[in-house]
């Protein structure tokens, strides 16, 4: 699933051709995705002018002129593609412009002002969108419980120790709680507990405050590492110009079982375990 690095990664891709921008022409070629999508979506997509694109946890948010916002998530496939239309020749001379044929799985397309299309394009329909008051937004049961977004100000070390005082639970577990810190996923929390070297295994509540000073440097610089690099592409996620994410060339331990440790001076070999059903890389030697 897109986290939020892939997540920031196509917003700013969708930005330019959406941003300040009429919506011409809206196109719903299914009724729902992961679940129904809203009634009358496209009609009332249709006219809007997008004011604002951008990002809360792992979900894009696009406000409308109207008074309302699509809410928009990837789920484990989706991905918002732009095209721009391709100019044919008609006739001897003459030349009419048209996008791309549609595809199996694209299911909602928008034509924006200016001649960019936006297709939100998802095989396994894990993906969902809804439309919800712009000035009630936060309190969509789908954004309501998220915690602070790991980039901003009030994340940091005192925020993390009060919410993990006493908690018994993994490290890695603590990290993936949305409620707790919001867009985080496997592998970035793997690649930050690496860097601050917190094992996974570690409970929550007994990190001494200067290591989760370290943890709270190590998220922020994974995650704007991955930005700049377009996200991470293992399977389905696509940059919203096509292209390929390429900060999996990067990872120190995740998908890098029985590989050396990349720490300066450690001889260790990442390891990989299963928790709450997900694989857990990190290094045992390093990772206390």
């Amino acid at each position: 699933m897109p986290e939020l690095p892939e997540v920031e990664t196509v917003r700013r891709g969708l930005a330019p051709v959406m941003e300040g921008r009429r919506i011409l022409a809206a196109e719903a070629r299914r009724p729902d995705l992961r679940w129904p999508l809203p009634p009358r979506m496209a009609e009332r997509l249709t006219g809007q002018v997008v004011t604002a694109l951008r990002r809360r946890s792992k979900y894009i948010l696009a406000d409308l002129s109207g008074g309302e916002t699509l809410i928009i998530h990837l789920g484990m496939s989706g991905r918002m593609l732009i095209s721009a239309p391709k100019a044919e020749r008609a006739a001897p001379g003459a030349f009419h412009h048209e996008h791309p044929a549609p595809e199996k799985h694209d299911h909602v397309v928008l034509d924006m002002e200016g001649g960019a299309r936006i297709t939100f394009n998802d095989a396994r329909r894990f993906g969902a969108m809804d439309l919800a008051p712009t000035a009630e937004v936060e309190a969509h049961k789908l954004l309501a419980g998220l915690g602070p977004e790991p980039l901003g100000n009030t994340f940091d070390a005192p925020y993390l120790a009060a919410r993990l005082a006493g908690r018994r639970m993994p490290m890695k577990a603590a990290l993936l709680d949305q409620r707790l810190v919001s867009g985080l996923g496997n592998i970035y929390v793997c690649e930050s507990l690496w860097r601050a070297g917190i094992g996974p295994e570690r409970l929550a509540g007994s990190v001494a405050p200067d290591r989760l000073e370290r943890l709270v440097a190590a998220i922020r610089a994974v995650l704007l590492e991955a930005i700049d690099a377009g996200g991470s592409s293992l399977r389905d996620y696509r940059q919203a110009d096509g292209d390929l994410g390429y900060f999996q060339h990067s990872f120190a331990v995740y998908g890098r079982e029985g590989q050396p440790c990349r720490t300066a001076g450690c001889n260790g070999t990442v390891s990989r375990i299963v928790q709450s059903g997900r694989s857990s890389f990190f290094c045992p030697a390093c990772q206390v």
